[in-house]
């Protein structure tokens, strides 16, 4: 029984240091079963607990809590799991009974002190336990800055696109109030910015999972809805005026997004086609996407292409990144914006506000 205690505990410590290897120190969006698991437990339990005030204000701020929960869960998952390894080979190597072993591994791997061995074979044990803790609380604490800093980064270009496309951000949307005021082409500047972010997303999320949890300030803003929004108006741009869209900075910015879109779905197992054909079917519906043309129209876009004719060209691009895009706003319970698919809770899609137009009528 020692023999196998001892074995028990080293598999443990085995796969408990490759967990927090995998987390915090080796940059390669390799997953972690255990954030995975406890992100579903506490994602449902919040849900559940949201479920009586039925408004989505009140469901994002419950949901505001779950990056924080997975963050300490996950060290506290660690530590026990540390306790339990070193206690059990502090058993299978010592003739210390079971519930004193636990006690040395617990004094140790805490630097409490209040426990002391009479087998000298213990000390290294004791030794190794007593570094273990401090490192891994260590390494947490450490880790937190680079979130942050990834968050930061993110929701400043997230905050930014308010002023263009309202909350919640839609694409269309995007290319209608450029038109009414006259800036669509500046949106190359737009799209040169948000190929960048794209990227940065694409390899702090899928490095970090648990970024994907960290919501926004407001509740109607969301980096997923974001980024659908800006590649849907990329994508629609090019489709509706081949000539006059930027199309170099629209096909970068694009490409940069679906990506890192891909990047973060192979880290947690989102299934996708890697290479679509263009004719495949989205869930996206031509009367939502001609519904759309009129309204981009009616505000001042320069449509070279009717909505029959630039449809084929839209979609070409939208099946690069709609499954993704539409799991991952499931996935994060992100506001349910127009064209963002469903969600695991009843809702309806929200179209952005819109301010009255004030625009003086030129047959005055």
């Amino acid at each position: 029984m020692r023999v196998i205690s001892g074995l028990a505990g080293a598999a443990l410590l085995v796969l408990t240091a490759g967990s927090i290897l995998r987390n915090v120190v080796i940059p390669r969006g390799l997953g972690s079963m255990l954030t995975r698991v406890l992100w579903r437990a506490l994602r449902q339990l919040l849900l559940l607990a949201a479920r009586p005030f039925h408004t989505y204000e009140a469901r994002d701020k419950m949901l505001a809590w779950l990056a924080p929960m997975v963050l300490v869960s996950t060290l506290l998952s660690w530590l026990a799991a540390l306790f339990g390894a070193y206690g059990l080979i502090m058993h299978g190597v010592s003739g210390l009974p079971l519930r004193a072993s636990f006690r040395e591994a617990g004094s140790s791997l805490f630097t409490l002190g209040y426990a002391s061995a009479t087998g000298r074979n213990l000390t290294v044990l004791d030794f190794l336990a007593a570094a273990t803790g401090p490192v891994v609380i260590a390494l947490q604490i450490s880790y937190l800055p680079t979130l942050y800093a990834a968050y930061n980064r993110r929701e400043v270009e997230v905050t930014l696109l308010q002023a263009r496309a309202a909350e919640p951000a839609w694409g269309p949307e995007l290319l209608a109030r450029q038109a009414l005021i006259g800036t669509v082409d500046e949106l190359v500047g737009l799209y040169q910015s948000w190929e960048r972010l794209a990227a940065d997303v694409g390899e702090s999320h899928a490095n970090y999972a648990v970024l994907m949890a960290f919501r926004s300030p407001r509740p109607y803003r969301s980096w997923i809805i974001a980024l659908l929004a800006v590649m849907d108006a990329a994508a629609m741009h090019m489709a509706l005026a081949p000539t006059s869209a930027p199309a170099a900075a629209a096909r970068l910015m694009l490409r940069s997004g679906f990506t890192a879109l891909r990047d973060i779905a192979r880290v947690i197992q989102v299934p996708f086609d890697p290479d679509p054909d263009p004719d495949d079917p989205i869930e996206l519906t031509f009367d939502e996407y001609e519904q759309a043309v009129e309204h981009v129209v009616k505000a001042g876009f320069l449509a070279e292409r009717p909505a029959e004719e630039s449809w084929p060209h839209y979609r070409g691009w939208r099946v690069n990144y709609e499954r993704i895009a539409y799991a991952l706003a499931r996935k994060v319970d992100a506001v349910p914006a127009l064209w963002s698919g469903r969600r695991d809770w009843p809702s309806e899609p929200m179209a952005p506000e819109r301010p009255i137009d004030r625009r003086p009528d030129p047959a005055r």
